[in-house]
């Protein structure tokens, strides 16, 4: 078992952790996962070009599975309908009659709002939830629906 080897892997792992960590790739850790893997194959005494060969292999595996998983999972709903960042997403108004255009005046706030109704929404009136500020419109969906 060659101990200089598996040290260099070793060492060469923890730099690409404190990297990933002062830089916050995600995926410098899954390359620092391969790295440690041919740190694995020079303690188990296998040869340089396994090591080389281990490393690359689950390196890629994991930064190739992180990919996958963040793909897989739905995204962040953009600002604007995020309810975190816009206080108005999730708030009731109503809706007393649509214009030919597909918008409707709602008192919102105090004031005179622009609201319009997502695509391919049969307008109705009734109450309706504020899911997105487009622009300074007020996207609405209804609660009867």
């Amino acid at each position: 078992m060659d101990l200089g080897a598996s040290t260099l892997w070793w060492l060469v792992t923890a730099v690409a952790v404190v990297i990933e960590l002062l830089s916050g790739t995600f995926y410098l850790l899954m390359l620092a996962i391969g790295l440690a893997a041919g740190a694995i194959a020079a303690h188990l005494g296998l040869s340089g070009v396994t090591q080389i060969v281990a490393c690359a292999i689950v390196g890629a595996g994991a930064v190739f599975a992180a990919y996958w998983v963040k793909r897989r999972r739905p995204g962040d709903p953009p600002a604007r309908a995020d309810r975190s960042v816009n206080l108005d997403v999730g708030e009731t108004v109503q809706v007393n009659e649509w214009a030919a255009d597909g918008t409707a005046v709602v008192k919102y706030r105090g004031a005179n709002w622009t609201a319009i109704h997502r695509d391919g929404a049969v307008p109705v009136t009734g109450p309706h939830r504020v899911v997105e500020l487009v622009g300074s419109r007020l996207l609405l969906e209804s609660l009867t629906a």
